[in-house]
């Protein structure tokens, strides 16, 4: 892949968003740093997601599992999460492993020379020197996108996704839930003039800030944010809505909010960003979704959640076909093998294998 040419980082940081997309792709237009939402465009969204589903739909022989493992086996990967997670990373890393791309890890800044007093930069351009993929999850707000200017202003450019940045982004949880709502809403229309309903803590929560960013390429989508006052949305992201014209509403009604809903995305309280335990003050009992909701939820309704998963779903709503968390899940695992191979130019081959095989 060849890098792109970026600007001062002081000049970097400050543009917008759309400037900053158009810096972080190649010269013939694909990613090659993937760091915030914004940088997805309508067209993009809707080929990323046909790759998924091809190529889950070629992984279903072992002829097609072996062709996966043939496009990358020459390239290497490095997740660095330097925060706790599950579904993100086993997401990246079996992604990884199904393209043939040859992952290693770094879980605990306690195993690295960050122990020693390593700068988490220098550990980073550490990795580079091995690697030609760094997927990174960090809990400095903003890290991500200086390492990633960091790298392209270096000899050794290497791509870098931001599987985590802080409160403020995670670029492809959003992939994945936009995914998500396009399969459960394929025989709806898509995802267009539907209703999604984020509740919990919005305010804090990187998954809802990242996809709210993302709905506003679909025509006719409806937002409500339903979360006690002191957790509501950031005004950055309703000025974001009002900009683009996107009809959205606040409540504190969940009951209201639910009978609305095409989609409900639940989210957890996010206390690990606590100062001084103020979610403890916060009360939250009444932003649960129990069994007894599923009634006001529309018959072809969805609900979903970035998980883990505290108390805000009752574990009997997961009986129900409309409960969509653990599908997306799966569905993370797949949109990440797209992007990967979207990044390394090898989407083609998929599209060309998948038109043979229903030949």
């Amino acid at each position: 892949m060849e890098p792109p040419v970026l600007p001062p980082w002081e000049q970097f940081r400050a543009a917008r968003p759309a400037e900053k997309a158009r810096w972080l792709r190649t010269p013939t237009g694909r990613p090659y740093h993937v760091l915030f939402a914004q940088q997805f465009d309508r067209p993009f969204l809707d080929r990323l997601c046909e790759t998924a589903t091809r190529t889950r739909r070629i992984a279903k022989t072992k002829g097609g599992r072996m062709f996966l493992q043939s496009l990358l086996p020459d390239q290497r990967a490095m997740l660095y999460f330097a925060q706790p997670s599950t579904r993100t990373f086993l997401s990246f890393y079996t992604a990884c492993q199904i393209v043939g791309l040859r992952p290693a890890e770094v879980r605990d800044t306690h195993t690295s020379s960050e122990f020693k007093g390593e700068s988490p930069e220098d550990s980073v351009r550490t990795f580079s020197s091995y690697v030609d993929l760094i997927i990174m999850r960090h809990p400095e707000q903003g890290f991500a996108e200086r390492i990633a200017w960091l790298l392209s202003t270096t000899e050794r450019s290497v791509p870098v996704i931001n599987a985590g940045s802080g409160k403020d982004e995670h670029p492809t949880q959003a992939l994945l839930d936009v995914y998500t709502l396009q399969r459960s809403f394929a025989r709806r229309g898509g995802i267009e003039g539907k209703t999604v309903v984020f509740v919990g803590d919005l305010l804090r929560g990187r998954t809802v800030r990242s996809l709210a960013q993302v709905l506003v390429l679909y025509p006719g989508v409806r937002l409500i944010f339903c979360a006690p006052a002191p957790l509501q949305i950031a005004d950055d992201i309703l000025e974001v809505l009002r900009t683009a014209g996107v009809p959205h509403e606040t409540t504190e009604d969940f009951e209201y909010a639910v009978a609305a809903a095409d989609a409900v995305y639940m989210t957890r309280l996010q206390d690990e960003w606590d100062v001084a335990g103020e979610s403890r003050q916060i009360p939250t009992e009444r932003f649960r979704f129990e069994e007894r909701h599923l009634q006001l939820l529309r018959p072809d309704g969805i609900v979903m959640h970035p998980l883990p998963r505290r108390h805000e779903i009752a574990v009997e709503v997961d009986r129900d076909p409309r409960a969509m968390y653990w599908r997306q899940v799966r569905n993370g695992m797949w949109i990440r093998v797209a992007l990967i191979l979207t990044m390394f130019g090898r989407e083609g081959e998929i599209h060309q294998y998948y038109e043979e095989l229903v030949r």
